[in-house]
């Protein structure tokens, strides 16, 4: 496969999707509440940006990346290998786990898929964890699992923004030069997590009660464990709660890893006896932060359906839900049945992707007539071409970060 190296930039219509005040108002709450900031500038649907030395395009703000951590279990290898496709840009890292139940020919069958793709291999941003972590459902293993992939994109992965967890029944739904056209706009340390400190009736199903996860000292499988005590809610520190779907800063999460503070080290080892400890650990630590408790955004990023009233888990999304899905501007959708047609309107309405293919974006130069891919042949990571998706997720964001809004519902 062949990668383009030319330096000549080509470039379509630039289209201002956002006004100028309303960006001024943004850009003005986000330098009061939060560090730092980058360039503000209109956003353009269609816009390309190329160049391979890094200062052509200099008045443009930098482009993130994001670090994906993909996680699955035994029969999911499909799911995640369909994910991977959809969500893949050579500008972003992936690690890819399947837990200890799943067959190691799963993980080596990933693993050669990787190799296999051109574009991976030139760009060298997919990982498969090859040991994998043992995860109990709702336990605590979970969020250590979690804070593993973590550790190994910090360690191996170099340069990145943000993290961002799925799961095989997650789905983008949007490009991802969108997402990156968009987040380049973004100050570097805003967090991306839903979170209450209302716990209502989790505060008696998950706070209180007292569980053992087996598979922290043993590797046969089985459920939690239930102690007969209850405890009280801790003084020391305020419990929060919400999705444990997020989109978290590299800087946030370098504190939770390598941990100068002791104050994640002293709420894992209290999570270690909550139950759904992923709903709560990252919520607990960056609300009782000073540090980051003002770069909190109140939302995962993700369209998801309730029943009403709601129960434990969401709704599957179906054909149904499509139009809705789309007009949120989250770039981000779940739950999703396996191969479900729902994902194949997905793919051919939004990606714009073929089966066994990626995401077409910027990146991709090749000739797409008579059905050929065109990211069979490849140029700069740094070229990108927001679509018309953008205007929904700029639109979402200039929401979540009014001034009414951000600071408001931080860490309440």
């Amino acid at each position: 496969m062949k990668r383009t190296h030319s330096h000549n930039p080509y470039c379509l219509d630039r289209t201002c999707l956002l006004p100028l005040a309303t960006l001024a108002v943004l850009l003005l709450t986000l330098f009061l509440f939060v560090g730092h900031s980058r360039s503000p500038k209109p956003s353009d649907v269609g816009r390309t940006r190329t160049g391979f030395d890094g200062e052509r395009y200099s008045s443009l703000p930098r482009l993130p990346r994001l670090a994906y951590l993909i996680s699955g279990t035994r029969g999911d290898g499909s799911q995640v290998k369909r994910l991977l496709q959809a969500a893949y840009h050579p500008r972003n890292f992936y690690l890819l786990h399947l837990d200890f139940e799943a067959l190691d020919s799963e993980r080596i069958e990933l693993a050669r898929y990787a190799k296999s793709e051109s574009a991976i291999r030139e760009f060298r941003n997919v990982m498969v964890i090859g040991k994998a972590d043992l995860v109990t459902y709702k336990g605590p293993t979970s969020i250590a699992s979690t804070l593993h992939g973590v550790a190994v994109l910090l360690k191996l992965a170099g340069d990145w923004d943000w993290f961002v967890n799925l799961s095989p029944s997650d789905y983008p739904v949007m490009p991802q030069d969108d997402i990156l056209h968009i987040f380049s706009y973004l100050p570097g340390d805003l967090n991306f997590i839903e979170h209450t400190s209302s716990l209502g009736w989790k505060e008696h199903q998950r706070a209180r009660p007292i569980i053992v996860d087996p598979r922290l000292y043993h590797s046969k499988k089985s459920g939690v464990f239930w102690a007969k005590e209850k405890r009280s809610l801790p003084a020391s520190f305020k419990l929060f709660m919400g999705s444990e779907w997020v989109m978290l800063s590299k800087s946030f999460l370098e504190l939770c890893v390598w941990g100068w503070d002791n104050l994640p080290r002293t709420l894992l080892m209290y999570y270690t006896n909550f139950l759904s400890s992923q709903e709560g650990y990252f919520h607990t630590v960056i609300c009782n932060h000073k540090d980051y408790q003002n770069t909190t955004v109140n939302h995962d990023l993700r369209y998801i359906r309730w029943d009403n009233p709601p129960k434990q888990n969401p709704i599957n999304l179906t054909l149904e839900h499509f139009e809705d899905m789309i007009e949120s501007g989250a770039p981000f959708a779940r739950v999703f049945t396996k191969d479900h047609h729902v994902l194949r309107k997905i793919d051919e309405e939004i990606l714009k992707r073929s089966e066994g293919r990626f995401t077409p974006g910027g990146w991709c130069i090749g000739n797409s007539a008579f059905g050929k891919d065109p990211c069979v042949f490849f140029g700069s990571p740094s070229a990108v071409k927001p679509s018309t998706s953008s205007r929904k997720l700029e639109k979402l964001v200039v929401k979540l970060l009014d001034s009414e809004n951000f600071r408001s519902k931080q860490c309440k």
